[in-house]
Parts: C-alpha cells; sequence; structure tokens
C-alpha cells in the first residue's frame, strides 16, 4: 500500500528497527532501511562523515531505487534522533515527493548543555588540529529507562560504542543549521513523538519544528518521564508508540489511496 522508509539514528544499525518494520508489514506496506555510512554493516570509518549531506543524498537513493519498483506507491519516510535530522532533510530536498513523515526524538536543536558557546567554538578551533579527537560517547542510560533494551544496546556488536569524534559533532551542527532554514518549507504530514526526559535530544526542538513548519497536518505526542529511545522504552511506552505510529500511517496511506483513485 506504500514505502516506508526507516532512517536510524547515530550510532546505531537498522537492524534495531525489526520490530517495528515486522508490524509495519503488517499493514501491508513495503519496509526498507540501510545502515548509514560509518554505521553498521556499511563502510567507512565508525561515525565519520565528510559532510552530513552524504546521508541524505544515500537516502534518496535508495528511496529512488525503490520507486522505481513500485511506482505507484505513496512514500513515507521515519526517522529516530540523527535520522529524525536525516528526514527532515531528505523531505525537504523534494517537498511534494513524501506523503508523511514520523519523527521519534528527532535531533533539531543541539542540547544546550553541549553546545555552549564555548564548546562550539571550541569544536570548530578542533576541528582543523584534530578532527579525530574523541569528546565522549552516547551514555547507554540515557537511551532507555527499560534495562532489557539498554543491555541489547550495549551488548550489541553493531552500535558503536566508541567515543565520538570532532569532525563528527561539528556535521551534526552543520545539520542542525541545515534543519533550521529547511523547517519553514515543510509542508507535508507530520507525526512526532518525543519522551519529555529526553537527555540526547532536547524536546525544545520538537516544539519549535511545530511551530515552524507550515504543515496543517501535524501532531506532536509527549511522553512524560520518557527517554530517547521512544520504540525501546518501558512496555506502557513502546507499545503505545507503535500504536500511533501504526494508526497515522494507515490513516495517511488509505488517504493517499483515495487522492490517487480520484
Amino acid at each position: 500500500r506504500a514505502l516506508v522508509f526507516i532512517a536510524h539514528g547515530a550510532g546505531e544499525h537498522c537492524g534495531r528497527y525489526d520490530d517495528l518494520a515486522q508490524k509495519l508489514t503488517g499493514l501491508n506496506l513495503f519496509v526498507f532501511a540501510h545502515d548509514h555510512v560509518g554505521h553498521g554493516q556499511s563502510e567507512g570509518d565508525r561515525m565519520v562523515v565528510s559532510d552530513f549531506h552524504v546521508f541524505i543524498r544515500d537516502s534518496l537513493q535508495h528511496i529512488d531505487l525503490m520507486k522505481k519498483e513500485h511506482p505507484e506507491l505513496p512514500v513515507l519516510i521515519l526517522g529516530h534522533s540523527m535520522g529524525g535530522a536525516i528526514s527532515i532533510l531528505t523531505a525537504s530536498e523534494r517537498p511534494s515527493e513524501f506523503s508523511g513523515m514520523l519523527l521519534i526524538s528527532p535531533l533539531v536543536v543541539a542540547s544546550p548543555e553541549v553546545a555552549t558557546p564555548i564548546k562550539v567554538f571550541a569544536a570548530k578551533v578542533l576541528n582543523f588540529v584534530l578532527p579525530n579527537l574523541s569528546l565522549g560517547s552516547i551514555d547507554p542510560n540515557a537511551i532507555s529507562r527499560n534495562k532489557k533494551e539498554m543491555e541489547s544496546y550495549t551488548s550489541d556488536p553493531l552500535v558503536y560504542h566508541g567515543g565520538m569524534k570532532v569532525s563528527f559533532v561539528i556535521q551534526l551542527m552543520n545539520a542542525i543549521a541545515r534543519i533550521e532554514r529547511a523547517l519553514p518549507k515543510l509542508t507535508l504530514p507530520i507525526l512526532v513523538l518525543h519522551g519529555s526526559s529526553d537527555k540526547l535530544c532536547d524536546i525544545r526542538g520538537s516544539y519549535l519544528l511545530m511551530d515552524t513548519v507550515q504543515s496543517q497536518d501535524k501532531t506532536l505526542k509527549v511522553y512524560e518521564e520518557a527517554y530517547h529511545a521512544l520504540h525501546k522504552e518501558l512496555p506502557e511506552v513502546s507499545t503505545s508508540v507503535f500504536t500511533e505510529i501504526l494508526t497515522w500511517i494507515g490513516q495517511k496511506v488509505s488517504a493517499a489511496g483515495e487522492t490517487s483513485h480520484t
């Protein structure tokens, strides 16, 4: 009934979306994803990218390949965390091509603790001198309150557990600057899900997104106390997240189907 492209977050890989993909294929949707460059089973140094736009270029290429095989189907894009940033920038490159965008805890603004003016200046200087310097790794305790999910994250060999390099942080900051310019151009239907206690992607980014995009059809659902990976959260949260996603996509696909028949 539709194509759904999933963009995973920083340091992880697309295999972590298997459970969500299974549920979506149950709705007769064609779900596809890949490991971004420098992630999972893809090539390149871990969490290194020459330019953030490489992620967007690769996503568009993958989407084009699938559209060739299924030319009549509407396309939706779903992104988590850094994958949210990738989704926003991918959709903004081709504003009329997507029937909807779903964002789970998207990266829209820099977290205030991480991006103080002094740290931003230091990172820019370091990027010239020591681009491979590690600025510390992603804290697994901030991913989810679900102990089982946290353990599966820390023991997953395809997840990168090393430090985030200065050069990668600079690319994330470049992406945030591009997103700021892209948001006012977006008019497609959007569903955003965010946890109020997310320490990795500031929820203020999701509020900013809701205020800035031109979409008539936009929804933000906040999960109180929930952490970053809502689809890997405590069972009551992740169950609700899956239900929200499936219901929303179901509605958008039916609407897109009606439009194509009229």
